[in-house]
């Protein structure tokens, strides 16, 4: 979001949690349970990476807004992206990747589990919250 490149390669051997996000979508009390995650969870390996995305007409147009809002509402602490394109022929390569193996972001907050040796675990759609019990347990079980 900073200007800088997330290279997810640095991240190698450890399990991301990969989320479309946007600012004006009515799931982004999501970004709170995010947060949590990172907070339960980061120190133990796992890596939350907010995507924002305007695919869905719902995120802001500049990098600025999008991050003050996300630090000024949610205290957003976890690493975040620059917007990108999260479906279609323009979607980023990770996103492309991911629904090759699953399925496209059918909306905002459509999470992506991926494990240490980096296979696609599990796909969430976004009306699944970031405390569900499945949820967790999908985490603990690529933690494990």
């Amino acid at each position: 979001m900073d200007g800088g490149e997330i290279d997810l390669g640095d991240f190698r051997g450890k399990p991301l949690l990969v989320v479309n996000t946007a600012s004006f979508c009515g799931f982004a009390r999501q970004f709170e349970g995010l947060q949590a995650l990172h907070d339960s969870y980061g120190p133990r390996g796992l890596l939350v990476l907010g995507v924002p995305s305007n695919d869905f007409n719902q995120e802001a147009a500049d990098r600025k807004t999008i991050k003050d809002f996300c630090e000024a509402t949610f205290r957003v602490a976890f690493p975040m992206a620059a917007p990108c394109h999260v479906k279609g022929p323009q979607a980023h390569p990770f996103f492309a990747w991911a629904a090759a193996r699953s399925t496209a972001p059918r909306w905002n907050f459509f999470k992506y589990l991926v494990a240490r040796d980096s296979r696609l675990l599990q796909a969430f759609p976004s009306n699944v919250e970031p405390d569900a019990p499945a949820f967790r347990q999908a985490i603990e079980a690529a933690l494990a």
